[in-house]
């Protein structure tokens, strides 16, 4: 087993991180307290679909609750939250993750338990037929079996109802050309009421393999007892790695795509979609988080004080800019919620704020306050145990090196505006661009 040791800002102690020979990574963090967070994070989600199973990345994640050889449905739920436990999972393009935060009890004896739980979840789900619910016509209105399989349609359902749903999957599709990040994490109802017990099992035991897998403990602990009693629960009794799978990242569109929708709405919705770097380029996801709050995050952003505050006649109702990262390249958006009249003036103006990001360049003070926004914010993020626990997942699951956030309050003070204005040129520019916008059916 390889060690190596990650000095992660604001932690008292150094990260260890343990890369077992079957390729299963550990990771202990130190927390003062009473509180202790036991997570594993998969690194598949979307990534890992294709339209014959989209979807089954958080199908499987309900199901993965449903019992295993040991416990029935509802018993792990059922013993943590009685020792004050919160227990929760999460899908994503990249991941899935399951989580427990509980008070690590007297002698660590609740948070021994936890990992125990923990790893008999993560290695031998049942995923049995009785919960899963048989495949169904969706046409067929005499099927009332309610198992997981109709909860998870139902949540489909709910979502396509949303209104910035449907502009996010709009702008999102067509950002795309055949990377699997183009598809709805979620999935479509078509899929889900068909895919069998089989075809879920089948990627289960293909992508949670130990490879793929990081179980992270944080928490104030003696970090041998911790590591051999992980050691010993996730035994993975030879279960294979998956051939590692490449995706080549798409290109951005070449020229403005508009694309139009509309619905049962009173109001107008418009997204702007741009491919970015890869997560792992940290430089560059800095420069895109900055240009971010700069540009979009809160009352003082440029967004906000231009198209709202200081317009003289009412056009948008809200305006921000978000940055997600993605193993395979992040996306930039920008997204505001307007008067359908001035759909044209809108657009027009988002596109004139765009442009201005050069024209009327970036200044020193607007860098600085960004700067300090973010230092705050992964300071924040040291302060808790589950905090510390999503941090450390998402930087060895999607960016695959945790080494990477020793460099990032040292990269942060480095950025100039420079860097910035290349990061708007390369990335931001209104050619590359997707543009989805919901409008009122009349």
């Amino acid at each position: 087993m390889k060690k190596s040791l990650v000095k992660y800002p604001f932690l008292t102690k150094e990260v260890e991180v343990y890369v077992r020979e079957n390729g299963h990574t550990i990771v202990l963090a130190h927390k003062e307290g009473a509180m202790a967070n036991v997570s594993t994070w998969v690194k598949t989600g979307s990534i890992n679909e294709d339209d014959r199973i989209n979807g089954i990345s958080h199908f499987l994640e309900h199901l993965m609750f449903k019992g295993t050889h040991k416990h029935k449905a509802g018993e792990f739920d059922k013993i943590l939250e009685a020792k004050g436990a919160i227990v929760n999972a999460a899908t994503w393009k990249d991941y899935t993750f399951y989580y427990v935060t509980l008070p690590k009890g007297e002698g660590n004896k609740d948070l021994f338990q936890t990992i125990e739980l923990h790893a008999d979840m993560m290695l031998d789900p049942v995923l049995p037929e009785e919960e899963i619910g048989s495949p169904f016509d969706l046409n067929d209105t005499t099927v009332t079996d309610k198992r997981e399989r109709h909860v998870v349609i139902e949540e489909i359902r709910m979502r396509k109802d949303q209104n910035w749903t449907k502009v996010y999957n709009a702008c999102n599709y067509n950002m795309y050309t055949k990377h699997p990040y183009k598809r709805d994490v979620i999935g479509t109802p078509e899929i889900i009421s068909q895919v069998t017990r089989d075809d879920i099992m089948n990627y289960y035991q293909t992508f949670y393999s130990p490879a793929n897998m990081t179980t992270i403990i944080v928490g104030d602990f003696d970090h041998d007892e911790i590591l051999a009693k992980v050691e010993k629960e996730f035994d993975f009794k030879g279960r294979k790695n998956p051939e590692k799978r490449i995706n080549e990242p798409d290109k951005p569109v070449t020229e403005t795509k508009i694309v139009e929708l509309t619905g049962h709405i009173n109001t107008g919705y418009v997204m702007f979609g741009w491919l970015g770097p890869k997560a792992a380029d940290l430089k560059g996801t800095i420069c895109l988080d900055l240009i971010s709050i700069i540009f979009g995050d809160g009352t003082s952003s440029r967004l906000y004080q231009n198209l709202i505050e200081k317009q003289p006649e009412p056009v948008f109702n809200m305006i921000n800019s978000e940055h997600y990262q993605f193993k395979d390249g992040n996306n930039f958006f920008i997204q505001g919620n307007f008067k359908p009249e001035s759909k044209t003036l809108a657009i027009t103006l988002i596109k004139e704020e765009l442009a201005n990001l050069l024209n009327k360049p970036i200044t020193e003070a607007e860098l600085l306050k960004a700067k300090k926004k973010t230092k705050s914010r992964l300071a924040y993020s040291a302060e808790t145990v589950s905090e510390i626990g999503e941090t450390i997942g998402y930087y060895t699951t999607v960016c695959d090196n945790l080494k990477l956030i020793e460099d990032y309050l040292n990269d942060l003070d480095s950025i100039s505006i420079e860097d910035l204005n290349t990061a708007i040129k390369t990335y931001l520019n209104i050619d590359n661009a997707v543009i989805s916008v919901l409008m009122p059916e009349n």
